[in-house]
């Protein structure tokens, strides 16, 4: 047989094959196309080195690289801060040959919503996010919201326990702090457990709340932590992303204590600022890589729950509090056990946290009121 033959042959075949992929979704192609790898790609609306989200989001896709080598070739794609540049880019990328696109945050969500359905033949995951599933036409995307408020729940006995217990003195301040990017449900679903933990530890605690405006200015960050500090707060929960920064950065400043957010900001730090790092008491974590991992697992089996979103939270091991370094040694036993006995409560259902989601405008201000310093 000729090569024009050969050819022709393998251009049938391969033809025959892609009409039969796309006319009837369940069957499999050729079996050589079952061997190549998967293609799996992280969209970061945004740039790396925010040590925390978009970070995590890289060691999603390198666990996923680690756990599968060969069946598996992944792609980082930075798209930067313009937002007028993230949609183009999520076109392009659709437009080729990626099996799987993932993004993470809600900043990404109507963009996810208006791309996904031009492009059935692809699977999206977004994590940390919701997607407008009524609209009917979103089956191909799977979507992950963090019970943030049970993570924090912990982030908030810690904290009240430090102050209560005299670990942290009187005259490092009576309150504590909680500095948000912005004023939305996702960032006051860390605030309500925040405060429903504290307050489980000591009903009267004062929280100091500000917030940026902003996820990507640290000075701005600094300038309110700061303010927090000399106002009488003597421990600041950061839920600001690049912004949070600036809490690390004024905690360290002025020698009082912060909390970190979303990955272990103690251990980030702990080589290239140790001073900055010796003042993270802990971190709540969003374990992003878990999820992004747990996700192509799934994927991998075929049992991906695309076309809806999962809520994954302490029972899914998904968030949690940071009991290693600084918090190893400087909480007390019993404030260790009381934490440990909360999150058993959370994950057995006995404990209720209130969720910043869905929650009534009016009975969030009363709940921030109730705490004004």
């Amino acid at each position: 047989m000729s090569n024009i033959t050969r050819r022709g042959l393998a251009t049938l075949l391969l033809g025959v094959s892609a009409v039969a992929t796309l006319g009837f979704g369940i069957l499999s192609g050729p079996a050589e196309a079952a061997d190549k790898p998967k293609k799996v790609i992280f969209l970061v609306n945004g740039t790396l080195g925010d040590k925390s989200y978009f970070d995590l989001g890289a060691a999603g896709i390198q666990a996923i690289k680690a756990k599968y080598g060969d069946a598996v070739e992944t792609k980082i794609l930075e798209m930067g801060n313009d937002q007028t540049k993230w949609q183009p880019a999520f076109e392009d990328v659709s437009e080729q040959d990626w099996d799987l696109i993932f993004a993470c945050t809600y900043e990404i969500s109507d963009i996810i919503a208006e791309v996904a359905p031009n492009h059935p033949d692809k699977t999206y995951a977004v994590i940390d996010a919701v997607v407008p599933y009524s609209q009917g036409n979103l089956g191909n995307v799977y979507a992950v919201s963090f019970k943030q408020n049970e993570g924090s729940y912990l982030a908030g006995i810690l904290a009240a326990g430090l102050l209560k217990d005299g670990t942290i003195p009187a005259d490092q301040g009576t309150s504590i702090g909680f500095l948000g990017g912005m004023d939305i449900p996702g960032i006051n679903d860390f605030l309500t457990g925040y405060i429903e933990g504290a307050q489980s530890v000591k009903p009267d605690i004062k929280v100091a709340i500000s917030y940026a405006g902003t996820f990507d200015d640290a000075a701005k960050g600094k300038e309110l932590a700061l303010a927090q500090y000399r106002s009488g707060t003597a421990i600041g929960f950061n839920v600001a992303g690049q912004t949070g920064l600036g809490q690390l950065a004024a905690a360290k400043e002025v020698g009082k204590w912060a909390l970190g957010v979303n990955s272990d900001q103690e251990a980030i730090f702990r080589e290239s600022d140790p001073a900055m790092a010796d003042w993270v008491a802990s971190s709540m974590v969003k374990k992003v890589d878990v999820s992004m991992l747990r996700a192509y697992d799934l994927y991998a089996e075929g049992k991906l729950p695309v076309g809806k979103v999962e809520a994954l939270g302490l029972a899914e091991d998904a968030v949690g509090l940071v009991e290693t370094g600084n918090m190893a040694k400087i909480a007390s036993p019993e404030l260790k056990q009381q934490i440990a006995t909360a999150k058993a409560g959370i994950i057995d259902g006995s404990i209720k946290v209130t969720s910043g989601f869905g929650l009534d405008t009016d009975k969030l201000n009363a709940l921030r009121d109730s705490v004004r310093p």
